[in-house]
């Protein structure tokens, strides 16, 4: 007789209370990057000297960007979150893979973006278009010798202030580090769900993941075909977007060579409601001691990995080389692994 599937029912209290003991300072920290985000996105900062006879400041403005902030949003943040969504309800079923990839995400973004704004505010350089925003006055020379002398941005006679002040904030290319950042972070995501590097050599897989990339670096050109940017400021954000991205998915989930790479690490609480005092966690891990039993430590949730090292959800391998498979506990997942720097041995599927 054929066997029925098990019924799929909405996530227990236990579990949603693991999540939020587990990640509380993930959501703390994104919530404080998003305030911080929206103060300094209307602040006027730093404004470079420049000068009227550098031709790489002399190109022409216009009012509309061949691909705007909204699509931007669109493509880096919406998109990612509808695919991981798909994927959690057809392929992983598991509400831990989409919530970590969602909170992965969204800090990426978060980080991302607080980290350029700062940039943009404290750099203060001209973008290719300035001369055309500042509309400085008929007979404006540059001060000091010919060819060394420098103009001062209270010169312009712009009446628009955002547009004038937004005409130094060139570095680093915003719209280049958000999409590196959420379409870096969904090629990941898409790598480790298809096994990119299980030595198959499958052709399809690296289309699929190379695809949100090629997307990021489109809207990247975009930017320099609009003198919105130096080319610079689109590489530099390109690679802290790409760079962020791979952070912050390393925190969630196992390296893409890993046997386990479809799995995200386990939440780093315990699924079991703690029943003494010396067993609750700081929210902090701050030099953590791992005290919990073996029975404590075989509670990994179905469909996540163990994280490496000591400590809730975590495992410490003693007297294991690099190579070598660690015997002694076998997971749910009928999986013996460790995630480290060069190794994580399984045994069975």
């Amino acid at each position: 007789m054929p066997s029925t599937p098990p019924h799929r029912s909405l996530p227990s209290r236990t579990v949603l209370l693991t999540l939020l003991r587990s990640y509380l300072p993930d959501y703390l920290l994104t919530l404080l990057l998003l305030f911080l985000f929206g103060y300094l996105t209307h602040r006027a900062g730093f404004q470079q000297q420049f000068s009227i006879n550098d031709p790489s400041i002399q190109h022409s403005y216009t009012q509309h960007d061949r691909v705007p902030m909204y699509a931007t949003v669109l493509l880096a943040a919406v998109f990612p979150l509808l695919s991981f969504l798909l994927i959690s309800l057809i392929y992983s079923r598991s509400l831990y893979d989409l919530h970590s990839a969602t909170l992965g995400l969204l800090l990426t973004l978060s980080l991302t973006t607080v980290l350029t704004n700062i940039c943009k505010l404290t750099v203060g350089r001209p973008r290719p278009d300035l001369l055309a925003r500042c509309l400085l006055p008929p007979g404006t020379v540059d001060s000091g010798p010919p060819g060394y002398g420098l103009v001062s941005p209270s010169l312009c006679t712009q009446p628009n202030a955002h547009i004038l002040a937004d005409g130094f904030k060139s570095f680093f290319s915003g719209h280049s580090s958000f999409s590196f950042a959420g379409l870096g972070f969904l090629s990941l995501y898409l790598a480790g769900k298809l096994a990119l590097f299980d030595q198959r050599g499958y052709a399809f897989k690296p289309w699929l993941v190379g695809a949100p990339l090629v997307a990021a670096a489109l809207v990247a050109i975009s930017r320099v075909m609009d003198y919105r940017h130096h080319w610079q400021d689109v590489v530099v954000g390109s690679a802290v977007g790409w760079g962020m991205s791979w952070f912050v998915y390393r925190l969630y989930y196992p390296p893409l060579t890993s046997p386990n790479a479809s799995k995200p690490y386990a939440p780093r609480h315990s699924l079991s409601e703690p029943q003494t005092q010396s067993q609750i966690q700081p929210l902090l891990p701050l030099h953590v001691q791992s005290s919990t039993t073996a029975e404590e430590e075989e509670e990994v949730p179905e469909g996540t990995i163990p994280r490496p090292g000591p400590g809730p959800g975590g495992r410490e391998w003693q007297g294991a080389t690099p190579g070598q498979t660690p015997g002694g506990t076998r997971y749910s997942d009928n999986t013996l692994v460790h995630e480290g720097a060069n190794w994580g041995e399984r045994d069975g599927r």
